[in-house]
């Protein structure tokens, strides 16, 4: 199985469902499910712009899993603001967007 390897605290977003989008600047013809990897790097910035704790994430482990459905290209920034709630990022410099629903079975370590 394909595993996908994110920062804390977005792994955890993703995992628990909060996060449907993840930004990324490659494409991908890929459309199955795939395990959410928790590197052992922690976004200290993200986690306090979220008012997240990042004392209280796994890191170095499978957290989960999800399914891959589609991928969409935004094409300016008021498409890119419109699903900010979605991928929760105020990085502006990806064009590309890999959306994803967390699947119903979670797999927790």
């Amino acid at each position: 199985m394909k595993c996908l390897s994110l920062k804390q605290p977005f792994a955890d977003l993703l995992a628990h469902g909060e996060k449907t989008i993840e930004l990324r600047k490659w494409n991908s013809s890929f459309r199955a499910e795939f395990l959410i990897h928790a590197s052992k790097n922690i976004d200290i910035e993200s986690c306090e712009r979220l008012d997240m704790n990042s004392n209280n994430f796994t890191i170095g482990a499978i957290i989960g899993s999800a399914f891959l459905y589609d991928v969409k290209e935004y094409s300016n920034q008021q498409e890119f603001e419109r699903d900010r709630h979605k991928h929760l990022s105020v990085v502006t410099k990806y064009l590309k967007a890999i959306d994803m629903v967390s699947s119903l079975e979670m797999k927790r370590c």
